[in-house]
């Protein structure tokens, strides 16, 4: 029996359709919804435009574009084709993303319309620029061969695409992750905190281009076979209970500012307008114990408050439904080895503060051209994060601060 192709496209994809689940609805966005089975046709032409265009396995294309149904055809077409996207943060300025597309020599830009009069001068170092229409109409839609292309086929351990981290000091840095590292993180924190089911529907505030919400609305329900609603436009909390409202999602993911947001908000209520909420979460900074609170309080539902990195793709510590300690990030997400250290690399006792390292599947294959700051962050097994953080004699986690904004006075971490 031959080995299953490693490419991610193919579980993430393809299964759906050998499994009879093509009909089911993956994506909606303001303007259209998508199938399973209308994402494989689509990322199949999508992967025969890249030929067509002469961009070759192995090169990078830049996706510079909103949270509509496009961006899974250009991400999963890129990744059938063994070509690399790289979703760039589309609030950044433009003199970043032109460092970014030079810094990764992107073939391609794939650009939503809104975005490019901003990106105009950057544009034109590109050697092509397709744009794409929120309507699905316009050079986007013409990119998509007439022909399919089949699923190329890949290691497991290939580069599937990069994430820009921004971190804290520097230019981004180009993080490389391969095509494992994708189910992985649907292995581990999806299928033992999130327990999403074909039935689910996810929505995200995180976007696309961050890693959190890459996860979030990608690949944690396209593992289950589940379905996320999509909003392209800044998430205001007006925005978002109207997308609670209208769309009655399950799973809502956010950060703690735009939880503090809603919970100022005077229409805010049971399952922040969504009768079906189950469960929400945080990331991207510590979430304040009176906002946990609170939010409960007024919703009935708990926020699974969690640390994660582009360097690790998704969360790895994270409290969970039924064991929430608010003000903690809460515990090891199975499947991930966590050690707080001091600066010699040694373990520090319980109630002692010291760099948070990890071990799990889905740590990156290491930056893009910077092997001084490669060689920091991956440690053999071990990813540095530079938080600093203790650990209670129960196990729990507490965030204390990045280590560059710390200092070590009296042998006291301040």
């Amino acid at each position: 029996m031959s080995e299953p192709n490693g490419n991610a496209a193919d579980y993430f994809v393809a299964r759906h359709l050998r499994e009879g689940r093509g009909d089911r609805v993956a994506f909606t966005d303001p303007w259209r919804s998508l199938t399973y089975a209308k994402l494989d046709a689509a990322s199949a032409r999508f992967a025969a435009g890249l030929a067509a265009a002469g961009i070759e396995r192995e090169r990078r294309i830049a996706l510079v574009m909103l949270d509509t149904i496009d961006f899974p055809i250009a991400f999963w077409g890129a990744l059938r084709a063994g070509v690399i996207p790289v979703p760039i943060n589309t609030l950044l300025p433009a003199d970043i993303i032109s460092y970014i597309l030079q810094d990764s020599r992107a073939a391609a830009l794939f650009v939503s319309a809104p975005l490019l009069e901003a990106l105009k001068p950057v544009a034109r170092r590109v050697g092509r620029v397709v744009v794409s229409n929120p309507d699905g109409t316009g050079a986007f839609a013409g990119f998509l061969a007439s022909n399919p292309a089949p699923i190329a086929e890949c290691s497991p351990d290939e580069v599937a695409f990069w994430l820009y981290s921004s971190g804290s000091t520097g230019m981004p840095k180009g993080v490389r992750h391969i095509h494992a590292s994708l189910k992985a993180t649907a292995d581990t924190y999806a299928a033992t905190v999130l327990r999403l089911g074909p039935d689910d529907v996810v929505f995200s505030a995180a976007k696309f281009f961050f890693a959190y919400g890459l996860g979030n609305s990608m690949t944690f329900p396209m593992a289950a076979g589940a379905s996320t609603v999509l909003l392209p436009d800044r998430p205001t909390p007006d925005a978002v209970l109207e997308m609670m409202r209208r769309h009655r999602p399950t799973l809502f993911a956010g950060v703690p500012t735009l939880y503090a947001a809603l919970l100022a908000h005077p229409e805010l209520g049971k399952g922040a307008g969504s009768d079906r909420l189950r469960t929400c979460i945080s990331a991207g900074e510590p979430l304040p114990e009176h906002v946990g609170l609170r939010w409960r309080d007024k919703t009935g539902s708990d926020i699974l408050d969690g640390i994660g990195s582009t360097e690790m793709l998704h969360i790895f510590l994270s409290n969970r439904p039924g064991d929430v300690r608010y003000g903690s990030t809460g515990t090891a997400v199975p499947g991930y080895e966590l050690r707080i250290v001091d600066e010699l690399g040694n373990d520090v006792a319980d109630g002692e503060a010291g760099e948070l390292v990890v071990r799990g599947p889905s740590a990156a294959d290491g930056y893009w051209n910077q092997r001084d700051k490669s060689r920091r962050t991956f440690r053999g097994e071990w990813t540095h994060t530079g938080d600093t953080y203790t650990r209670d004699g129960d196990g729990y986690y507490r965030y204390c601060g990045r280590q560059d904004d710390m200092l070590k006075v009296g042998g006291i971490w301040v």
